[in-house]
């Protein structure tokens, strides 16, 4: 099930890429969806590393 709590992200790509994350994404044993999970926590990783740790405020503090 859904964890209501995470957030969508609906992206659109050519048919090329599409294709190729999905050779990807088989041969390294996860979903389309896990796949971009785990590229984008390496991209976040990588950068904190060169840059520092990045802080978001919580967003329930944000709402009146």
């Amino acid at each position: 099930m859904r964890n209501k709590t995470n957030k969508h992200l609906g992206i659109e790509v050519e048919p090329e890429l599409h294709g190729k994350l999905h050779y990807i994404s088989k041969y390294e044993g996860r979903s389309m969806n896990g796949q971009i999970l785990y590229l984008i926590r390496k991209c976040i990783r990588e950068f904190e590393q060169e840059n520092g740790e990045i802080v978001i405020e919580d967003q329930q503090e944000k709402r009146p």
